[in-house]
């Protein structure tokens, strides 16, 4: 990983910092930097807790300067900003915004920080929609703490486990566990390949050959007179 490369300093500095602009209203890669970030901590390079701060006080600062922004520019900033960005703030983006806005209200806040979308675009929606300040803090700093340290810590641990399991597994195991996933997918595809050729069809049905008259119908009836054996008497 290219944060792998940085100082401890650095990474806390670029973690909070990516975080920081992306809750601007800037699309930018925030939750790819914490998770890599978190992961690099599980070897030991830097401390999750560091990683947790710089990510949480990102989020925090960076969404009320996104509010700030948006309350100051209102609408007309965030069209410029989905002209500037289409595909990730176009019309249709900041659409889907404000009915997660409209359905959830100030939860739209604590909540958009686990989505990616409502991640960019929380804090100057918040701002030009006018929700109270105050509110918008108190749901800004619960959904980026909780962000923050639940994905760092998750991930930490999770790291932990795997380079432990890894440590201790043995090359041996290794090639039988290739050898099996390779021998089972053959065996799979050769079994698929195998009933698709079965449900093939042969080639078309014989039709019945027909001598003289229509399938079903006597040879000697004519088709202007009425059937004596209908199921309707007269």
């Amino acid at each position: 990983m290219w944060l792998s490369t940085l100082p401890p300093a650095g990474v806390y500095l670029l973690v909070g910092l990516i975080i920081g602009l992306e809750s601007m209203g800037i699309p930018l890669p925030g939750e790819i930097a914490l998770v890599s970030a978190a992961l690099i901590a599980a070897t030991g390079v830097v401390a999750p807790e560091w990683v947790a701060g710089a990510a949480a006080l990102g989020a925090i600062v960076g969404d009320s300067v996104g509010y700030a922004v948006g309350r100051r520019g209102g609408r007309p900033l965030l069209e410029r900003l989905g002209r500037r960005f289409p595909r990730h703030l176009g019309p249709s983006h900041l659409l889907r915004a404000e009915e997660m806005f409209g359905r959830w209200g100030v939860w739209a806040v604590f909540f958009g920080r686990f989505v990616a979308l409502l991640r960019i675009l929380a804090g100057p929606l918040a701002g030009a929609l006018r929700v109270p300040y105050r509110k918008f803090l108190i749901a800004n700093a619960a959904g980026g703490l909780l962000w923050a340290f639940g994905t760092t810590y998750l991930l930490f641990y999770l790291g932990r486990v795997a380079e432990r399991w890894l440590k201790d597994f043995s090359w041996a195991a290794l090639v039988v566990a290739v050898l099996a996933g390779i021998g089972s997918t053959l065996w799979l595809r050769r079994r698929a390949a195998r009933h698709a050729a079965a449900d093939e069809p042969t080639g078309a049905p014989a039709e019945p050959e027909v001598a003289g008259s229509p399938v079903g119908t006597p040879e000697h009836a004519n088709p202007h007179e009425p059937d004596d054996r209908s199921v309707f008497p007269g």
